[in-house]
């Protein structure tokens, strides 16, 4: 019979499935099949949702920074003018536009004027940060033109402010409104200078998806911010856009070079670099805990198995005196950890992928019976909890549970197969 039988046989499977449905009172571990089971599935659910929620957080936070600000910003160094002072500013701005929109891989060049002023309506105040853009350039930035939560018309945007979502609510300002921003370097007389008021309606008022920049940013005319901030027939920056963000490093020398030898160059990588890496050794450290948690949940197949063992003794040895091999004990006992590591993990697995999907609903709803206030946009800087489920995640998760399984399931199964039928029968 030895010889003749094939692995993992029928009558293997039949065993081991009798085995693993037995109750206690039939010598059974059914209590410890369940543990074990509850127990991988939750790890894997719980590794699941956690790279998926890091995936989502990541993808989102570096979605907001390409959407919203420049892939890269080209400036100047300091050269002293006619007047003798120092200065940064691009008096070419239009010709160097044009010559960074020829490097391949660029899609657009955008001459910027920077500013920080206060801004004011209605007794509200606020410190924003004045982008001041052309309309045609302001419409091509996705984050800033194309939103759910946006209000108003961009088209009328060169006449009036657009402001972001988090302005608006410090201001306590509405499309329609006018407010007044306020700049300390206003005009110049001959009692020094005077700061600058000027009030502009809203006409737009948008959401990048990121507090941060909802809270601080306004965005004016280029033409007007050249002349409340007296930079007439100058820009301060160009805010370049590429088809490859992502690549953006293996451009940068042919970006300088087409600068000129003043220009000088900052990329999203060199703002978000740092915090980019900190996600990814924070995702590795997260992947490295929630590991020990599958294993620790694998090692309960142990305790059950070895439980199974010793109260099928008397089985084991009528088996091997029947003929069967100690591959074929080896083999049962192997399914019946096996078992339940598998359906451990698909149940996991299904949790898992759920709760990546269905996270809004799930959200919101601990987000009402906690009464709101669950997640700070102040201190997340994202509006909403993210979460992307990819492939790899599930790949990986399901991997190293069923590796886990398989592996601590061998040590009962070869003590059950090593297992001396005269002395399992000894004394039977």
């Amino acid at each position: 019979m030895t010889g003749t039988t094939r692995p993992f046989a029928a009558f293997e499977w039949m065993i081991a499935w009798r085995y693993l449905r037995a109750r206690r009172a039939e010598g059974g571990v059914s209590v410890m099949t369940w543990i074990s089971l509850i127990g991988i599935a939750l790890a894997v659910f719980a590794l699941i949702a956690t790279l998926a929620v890091r995936s989502g957080f990541r993808t989102e936070f570096v979605d907001t920074i390409l959407g919203a600000n420049a892939h890269a910003t080209v400036y100047y160094s300091s050269a002293m003018t006619e007047n003798g002072q120092l200065s940064r500013t691009i008096a070419d701005y239009s010709d160097l536009a044009a010559r960074l929109e020829a490097v391949p891989g660029v899609t657009s060049a955008m001459p910027l004027i920077k500013g920080q002023v206060m801004a004011s309506a209605d007794g509200h105040n606020a410190g924003v940060e004045v982008f001041g853009i052309a309309y045609e350039d302001l419409i091509t930035i996705p984050r800033i033109a194309v939103s759910d939560r946006a209000r108003g018309d961009i088209g009328r945007f060169n006449e009036g402010i657009a402001i972001g979502e988090g302005v608006a609510r410090e201001l306590n300002a509405q499309v329609g409104d006018r407010i007044r921003i306020i700049s300390p370097e206003g005009v110049r007389t001959a009692f020094g200078t005077s700061p600058r008021v000027n009030a502009y309606e809203v006409v737009y008022i948008f959401s990048a998806g990121r507090y941060d920049i909802d809270r601080t940013r306004v965005y004016l005319p280029f033409t007007e911010a050249q002349v409340f901030f007296n930079r007439d027939g100058v820009a301060d920056e160009i805010e370049v856009m590429l088809t490859a963000p992502e690549a953006v490093e293996s451009l940068t020398y042919q970006l300088l070079h087409a600068a000129g030898e003043r220009a000088m160059i900052w990329t999203w990588r060199d703002s978000a670099g740092s915090f980019l890496r900190a996600l990814d050794i924070e995702d590795n450290v997260m992947f490295i805990i929630l590991s020990i948690l599958v294993l620790i949940a694998a090692m309960n197949i142990i305790s059950g198995l070895i439980m199974l063992v010793k109260n099928k003794g008397r089985d084991i040895g009528i088996l091997r005196t029947m003929g069967l091999s100690e591959g074929s004990i080896l083999r049962i006992f192997f399914l019946c950890g096996s078992l339940v590591g598998v359906v451990g993990t698909g149940i996991g697995v299904i949790a898992g992928c759920l709760f990546a999907l269905y996270i809004d609903p799930i959200f919101a709803t601990v987000n009402y019976l906690s009464g709101g206030g669950v997640w700070d946009p102040e201190i997340r800087g994202i509006y909403a909890l993210p979460a992307q489920l990819r492939l790899v995640d599930v790949v990986k998760a399901v991997s190293l549970s069923l590796g886990l399984s398989f592996i601590v399931t061998i040590f009962p199964a070869r003590r059950a197969a090593r297992m001396n039928p005269v002395e399992a029968l000894r004394y039977e």
